[in-house]
């Protein structure tokens, strides 16, 4: 199994209790601020805690660190990650940077492992190579005396491909054959169909056959177009039978070593939801296509319908602030002439325009231009944009969620209708964002560091395949 490690910690025990053996956890970096940078998120506590808990599994035969070496980003903990293995039974690969979709790829942040081997033996002038295991992908090395060793996954500098045996099977039910080749089979497909085994092998058989000699023939790798490596999936190896591969449902694959023997080789334990063919009650990211890449949804089978949808949102001001937009020249119990700073930041204020009318025109600016703001939107021809924005203080019994706001506040409500294929909610909630923002713009000079903008929430929509749908107000 391979795995992130983020929430592993808390279900390792059970997985293994369940015939689990091998794992291999993924971690770049041992500095927590580079992790955040090269994960895009927080959690390297979490992958440490997963690994210790790794360490401690008795059942667990063999625990692997996958790390990506890129240069100029982590390229300089590689004896840190090495020291790892003096006593912990840990095996550490180091992976030369590969392209793939969405990874940044840069030929020259690619560091070759002869150049890492050279600074560990720098170090580590007694490392060992180790033997050679049929059709492994890393050359394994290990410094004598260390509990663990390390490896070299050398895809691009030193391609392994003439003895590489492994397949990979999508979480959607799609073979590759190569893990740099763009084109899949799609085993989901066959299965649907109600293929027989046998009629499965041979699809599985021909996939094999089509594998090319290097990096699936390509001569330009780095140019080709793959899915991002967390949409691949594990490494599947010959000699294995089907135990379970439901079209919607998680892949358990086993691999046969004799007759009645069986190991757990892969489980695909998060799905994903969402594929092109989930069924009608399971929920999925319509703006991703079957690939997990971004893609406008097609409505051209849709017949257009009468479409209307609302929106609100606040603006959280103070006193200042609000009687300013209600149209009071000051707040009756401020000395103007006292504050010559605030009689500056006033005339500011109104030097704008009128508030109010502005982020009124702002809104419905906004609402039209929605397509160009959010990428994946339909154009649409809008048949009315209606917005309103009310100054109003706010009522505080029995609603504690806004104690800790200012005591007033602008309610936007934009309503937009258009006669069409697809919803209008996000020109609804575009409007009233804009409106907002103009509003902050306008009246930052007096209330910049008291203002919150909060509540935006589709509150009405009428029209298309799912129907009608009314925001019950909160008490």
């Amino acid at each position: 199994m391979t795995s992130n490690g983020l929430a592993l910690h808390r279900r390792l025990p059970d997985l293994v209790d369940k015939g689990l053996t091998h794992l291999n956890l993924s971690l770049d970096t041992l500095d927590p601020f580079k992790f955040e940078i090269m994960a895009r998120r927080m959690g390297h506590d979490a992958v440490l805690k997963s690994l210790e808990v790794a360490l401690s599994c008795p059942g667990l035969q063999s625990v692997k660190l996958n790390v990506v070496v890129i240069k100029g980003l982590n390229d300089t903990e590689v004896l840190d990650f090495v020291d790892l293995t003096k006593h912990k039974r840990l095996w550490v690969r180091f992976i030369e940077f590969m392209p793939f979709t969405g990874n940044k790829w840069d030929k020259a942040k690619m560091v070759p492992s002869a150049e890492l081997l050279a600074v560990i033996k720098k170090q580590f002038p007694t490392i060992e190579r180790m033997e050679t295991i049929p059709n492994e992908t890393a050359r394994l090395w290990r410094v004598p005396g260390h509990s663990g060793g390390i490896g070299f996954i050398s895809s691009m500098s030193d391609h392994f491909c003439s003895t590489c045996n492994r397949l990979r099977i999508t979480a959607d039910g799609q073979i590759k054959v190569c893990l740099f080749d763009g084109k899949e089979i799609s085993l989901r497909d066959e299965m649907r169909r109600g293929v027989s085994d046998d009629e499965l092998l041979r699809v599985i058989r021909s996939a094999v056959w089509g594998k090319k000699e290097k990096h699936a023939g390509m001569d330009n790798i780095d140019a080709e177009s793959n899915r991002p490596m967390i949409l691949i999936g594990g490494a599947l190896f010959p000699n294995f039978k089907r135990s379970f591969l439901h079209p919607r449902g998680p892949a358990v694959l086993v691999r046969t070593s004799g007759p009645g023997t069986t190991h757990l080789l892969m489980a695909t334990y998060v799905q994903r939801r969402w594929s092109s063919h989930c069924g009608p009650c399971e929920p999925r990211l319509t703006h991703l296509d079957a690939t997990g890449r971004p893609s406008m949804v097609d409505v051209s089978s849709k017949e257009p319908t009468k479409r209307t949808a609302t929106a609100t949102g606040s603006i959280y001001v103070p006193k200042i602030a609000y009687e300013l937009v209600s149209g009071m020249d000051a707040p009756e119990d401020t000395d103007l002439q006292t504050v010559p700073s605030l009689q500056t930041a006033l005339e500011k204020s109104r030097n704008k325009g009128h508030t109010l009318t502005v982020a009124q025109l702002a809104a419905i600016m906004g609402c039209k231009r929605t397509a160009e703001l959010i990428p994946l939107c339909h154009p649409l021809k809008l048949s009315n944009i209606s917005v309103t924005l009310t100054p109003e203080p706010i009522l505080r019994e029995g609603m504690p969620q806004l104690v800790n706001r200012p005591p007033y506040r602008i309610r936007c409500t934009a309503t937009v209708s258009c006669e069409g294929k697809t919803g209008v909610e996000m020109e609804a909630l575009t409007a009233v964002t804009v409106g907002l923002l103009t509003v902050w713009d306008m009246l930052k000079a007096v209330a910049g560091k008291e203002m919150m903008i909060g509540d935006i929430v589709v509150s009405h929509k009428s029209g298309g395949k799912s129907g009608d749908f009314i925001r019950a107000e909160k008490k």
